[in-house]
């Protein structure tokens, strides 16, 4: 059986990348980030994501002491769905970016999966409904695959490794419909960028997926419990 390393967040795209890359009769490995963000909510749900998925799991602890985003700094605001979008308009980059994550993000999933002899690396990166971060963008993706080639061992030898975006296309409420068909437990992730009981349904984040489940014509398993 081929195997894959998956980025998983605990949020609903990586779920979705997940159940895609399993559904592909792929071994999944997957690497999940405490990367000192506001909670650790999505840390847990990552973990219980991979269980529920049957699939091995690896925790990275990274040290970003000069934090530089709104994820990671307790103390910056973080931008409420309305604001955002009209900055958004403005090809403004929100203050929720961390900076060069997907880059940090990349580069240990490469090391790992050439330890572990995968030949792909799955992301869940989306360039429709998103918050307009840099990295989460098609050419980031093709640039990394080259830098990818000619920086890795598997690249030298011409093995190659796929990194692949599977929903970079998709609108939220298609990444959902998909999720349904696969069995991603939806109930299990969290997309919030606050870490409370229940969603703040304020956030940027939260709007994609309250867009994306109304779209969809689907309900939220989060909202039913608030």
């Amino acid at each position: 059986m081929k195997k894959a390393v998956v980025l998983l967040s605990g949020g609903l795209d990586s779920a979705t990348t997940l159940y895609y890359a399993r559904d592909r009769g792929l071994r999944c490995f997957c690497l999940i980030f405490d990367y000192g963000q506001r909670h650790r909510k999505e840390i847990l749900r990552a973990k219980a994501i991979a269980k529920r998925a049957s699939c091995e799991w690896q925790v990275v602890k990274i040290a970003l002491p000069w934090k530089g985003s709104a994820l990671l700094d307790k103390d910056a605001r973080i931008p409420q769905a309305a604001n955002w979008q009209a900055g958004k308009r403005e090809n403004l980059i929100p203050p929720t970016y961390v900076p060069a994550r997907n880059i940090i993000f990349l580069s240990f999933a490469l090391s790992y999966a050439e330890v572990m002899g995968a030949s792909a690396i799955y992301i869940g990166a989306n360039a429709i409904d998103y918050s307009g971060y840099p990295d989460c963008r098609p050419e980031f993706y093709q640039a990394f695959i080259k830098a990818a080639e000619l920086g890795t061992k598997s690249g030298v030898e011409g093995k190659g490794m796929s990194i692949l975006t599977p929903l970079i296309q998709k609108t939220k409420a298609q990444i959902i419909r998909l999720g349904v068909k696969l069995g991603v437990p939806y109930e299990l992730t969290w997309s919030c960028y606050k870490g409370g009981k229940n969603p703040c349904a304020e956030c940027d984040s939260c709007g994609f997926r309250e867009k994306g489940f109304r779209e969809a014509g689907l309900s939220d398993p989060l909202s039913r419990k608030l």
